[in-house]
C-alpha cells in the first residue's frame, strides 16, 4: 500500500530565535515535537519532569495501609500478573520489593494457553486454598468485575493496579490504582503497568523507610516493560527510562545481563531501540510459546547457571516465535480475503493458530493494509482473538459497544484482546463491521508517515547523529526524527536476510553516497527506478566492530518523472 507522506512545517520565526542556540537541524525537529522556547527545550533534553507525588493517585493509601498490615502480620500476598514484558516486568518489580520490605510473598503469572488474559476463577480458589490472603494485580483486572467478585466470596482482599482503558463499572476491591481512574489526580495517564507497580513500591516505601532501599534500583525492569508496552515515552515516562537505560548499561541482575548476551547485545552501549527490538521480543516470547514464569524467573535470579540457561531458552523460544508468525501471517492474510479494499476490518480464526502469537498477526495485518484486524484461536467453545488497531478507529471502544457478547475483553485505543464463546462470534463481528463501516468508510485509509524535514545527503554528518542522540530515549509518543531526500541515483541494490526479503542499497545525489537498509522491502531489487526518494532515519551500523553512517529507509517512492 502506497504510504502518504507528511513533512513537517517550517519552524516559525519566533521559535526559530527562541532556540537559536542550537543547530538549524535540531531546532526544525525540537519544533516539531511542540517545544519552542529555551526552557522547555532544555528540560526535554535533558528529560527533566516535575516529580509527582504517588499520593496523588485515587486508592494509593489504601493500597499502602493494606499492604503494610499484611507484611507486620506475615499475611500470605500474591502478585498476580499478565503474561506480556510489561506484565512479567511489573510482577518481578513488585515481588522483589515486597520480599525485600519484608513480606510473605509469591507470583503467580496465568498460563496464556491454559487460563487466558487476567484474573480467572480457578486460579483465585487455588490461591485461597493456599492461604492467600491479599492480591494485588499487576497490568490486569481493572475489568474482572466478576472475578473480583468471586474474590471477594473467598475471602481474598484485592488490591488491583492496572494501565489499561476503564469500563462502565469498577471492580469491588480494596483499592483500585490506574492513572485513567474518573477524578484521579495524578499527572501521567500513560503509565504502562510496571510503571504503576513501581509507584505503588515507591509509596510503600515512604511509609515503610526500609534501611539500604533506593526504589531507582528497580529502573532497569520499568524501562523493560514500558519501552516493550509501547507507552508513549514523554514526560515522566521519558525521565524514568533515560535513568533506567543508564541501569541496564550496568546491568546488575545477572538475567538481564545474559539476556543482553544471548541478544548480541553491549550493554554499555544499550539504547531503547535495543530494549524494544531485541531484549523485550525474548521476554514475551516466553508466555507466546511457554510459560511466562520462566521470564519471570529470568528477572529475579542471581545464579548465573540459571540465568545463561533460561536466557538460552528464551531466545530459541523468539525463534520459533517467528518461524510460526510468518507462516500464521500467510494463512490469516489469504483466509482474511486482506486484499479485498471493501473490507474495512480485517479478521481470521482458525482452530490451528496459536493464541500466543495471533497478536503479532493482527499488527502484521494492520500494518500492511491499514485496517484494524482481529486474529483468533478457535477453540471447541471459545475464540481467543487479539486486535490491532489503526489511529482511525478506537479499537476498545468498539468491543465496548457489544460488550455484553464477550467473556472478558480490555486493552487501549490500539490494541486490545477478547475471550467470547464462538456462538456469539459471528454477532460480534457484525457488529464491529457495522461500527468499522460507519467510522471508516469514505476515509482515504492510507498510512502516513511523518518527516521532520527535507534534507540533501551532504547534510548527514557525524555532528548531526550526536545533536538527534539528545532526543533519547526515542520510540512511541517520541518518535526517531525522520527525514526526506529526493532525486538520489541508485548505485546498487540487493536483497538480504535468509527469506531475501529486506534491501539493501547504495544511494548518492551526485556527490555524496549513503549505504542503505530497507527492512521488507526487498520487492524493490526486481524493479528499481533509477532515481528515488527516500524517507529515513538517519543511524550509525556497527558491524564486526566497524562503525559506519547509513539510512534506515522506512519507504521508497520513485522520483518525480521516473
Amino acid at each position: 500500500m502506497e504510504k502518504r507522506w507528511q513533512i513537517a512545517k517550517s519552524i516559525s520565526p519566533e521559535a526559530e530565535k527562541n532556540l537559536e542556540k542550537y543547530p538549524a537541524l535540531l531546532r526544525q525537529v525540537l519544533f516539531n515535537r511542540g517545544l519552542a522556547d529555551q526552557q522547555s527545550a532544555m528540560d526535554f533534553l535533558a528529560a527533566l519532569s516535575p516529580e509527582s507525588d504517588p499520593f496523588q493517585m485515587k486508592g494509593m493509601g489504601a493500597a499502602v495501609d493494606r499492604l503494610a498490615s499484611a507484611i507486620k502480620h506475615g499475611e500470605a500476598i500474591v502478585v498476580y500478573g499478565d503474561y506480556d514484558a510489561d506484565g512479567v516486568s511489573a510482577t518481578a518489580l513488585l515481588s522483589h520489593s515486597l520480599e525485600a520490605f519484608g513480606a510473605n510473598v509469591r507470583a503467580y503469572i496465568p498460563d496464556r494457553f491454559d487460563e487466558g488474559y487476567g484474573l480467572n476463577r480457578a486460579a483465585l480458589i487455588e490461591l485461597a486454598e493456599q492461604g492467600a490472603k491479599v492480591v494485588v494485580t499487576v497490568d490486569c483486572g481493572i475489568r474482572a468485575i466478576p472475578e473480583a467478585e468471586e474474590a471477594l466470596r473467598l475471602g481474598l482482599e484485592l488490591i488491583i493496579t492496572d494501565h489499561h482503558s476503564i469500563g462502565p463499572e469498577l471492580p469491588p476491591a480494596t483499592a483500585i490504582i490506574n492513572s485513567k481512574l474518573p477524578g484521579d489526580e495524578y499527572p501521567n495517564k500513560n503509565l504502562a503497568g510496571v510503571g504503576t507497580a513501581y509507584l505503588l513500591v515507591c509509596a510503600l516505601a515512604s511509609e515503610l523507610k526500609p534501611s539500604h532501599w533506593t526504589n531507582e534500583h528497580l529502573l532497569d525492569l520499568l524501562t523493560l516493560g514500558t519501552i516493550a508496552d509501547l507507552v508513549p515515552l514523554v514526560g515522566e515516562n521519558r525521565t524514568l527510562v533515560r535513568k533506567g537505560l543508564g541501569y541496564l548499561r550496568r546491568p546488575h541482575r545477572q538475567g538481564l545481563m545474559s539476556l543482553m548476551g544471548i541478544a548480541g547485545l553491549t550493554p554499555a552501549k544499550i539504547s531503547a531501540s535495543d530494549v524494544g527490538f531485541m531484549l523485550g521480543p525474548r521476554v514475551n516470547a516466553a508466555g507466546r510459546m511457554g510459560s511466562s514464569m520462566d521470564a519471570y524467573q529470568l528477572l529475579v535470579t542471581q545464579d548465573v547457571f540459571e540465568a545463561g540457561k533460561l536466557a538460552q531458552e528464551l531466545d530459541n523460544r523468539n525463534r520459533e516465535r517467528q518461524r510460526i508468525t510468518l507462516e500464521m501471517a500467510q494463512s490469516a492474510e489469504e483466509l482474511a480475503g486482506a486484499e479485498d479494499e471493501n473490507k474495512l476490518l480485517i479478521s481470521a480464526f482458525h482452530s490451528d493458530y496459536n493464541p500466543g502469537i495471533v497478536g503479532l498477526v493482527a499488527s502484521r495485518l494492520s500494518e500492511r493494509y491499514h485496517r484494524p484486524a482481529i486474529v483468533g484461536e478457535q477453540g471447541e467453545e471459545f475464540t481467543r482473538a487479539s486486535c490491532r488497531s489503526i489511529p482511525e478507529f478506537h479499537i476498545t471502544d468498539a468491543l465496548q459497544s457489544c460488550a455484553e457478547l464477550f467473556e472478558n475483553f480490555g486493552g487501549h485505543a490500539a490494541a486490545a484482546g477478547f475471550t467470547i464463546r464462538n456462538d456469539r462470534l459471528n454477532e460480534a463481528l457484525e457488529r464491529l463491521n457495522g461500527r468499522a463501516q460507519k467510522e471508516l468508510g469514505g476515509l482515504e485509509l492510507r498510512p502516513t508517515l511523518q518527516a521532520d524535514a527535507e534534507v540533501a545527503l551532504a547534510d548527514l554528518k557525524p555532528d548531526l547523529l550526536h545533536q538527534l542522540e539528545l532526543l533519547e530515549p526515542t520510540g512511541y509518543g517520541n518518535p526517531q526524527p525522520q527525514f526526506v531526500s529526493r532525486k538520489l541515483g541508485v548505485r546498487s541494490s540487493r536483497t538480504v536476510g535468509s527469506d531475501a526479503s529486506h534491501l539493501k542499497l547504495s544511494v548518492t545525489d551526485g556527490w555524496v553516497t549513503f549505504d542503505a537498509i530497507a527492512f521488507r522491502q526487498g520487492h524493490w531489487a526486481n524493479d528499481m527506478p533509477k532515481e528515488i526518494d527516500l524517507l529515513y532515519n538517519f543511524e550509525v551500523n556497527e558491524f564486526n566492530g566497524k562503525r559506519t553512517l547509513q539510512l534506515n529507509v522506512r519507504d521508497i517512492k520513485a522520483s518525480a518523472g521516473n
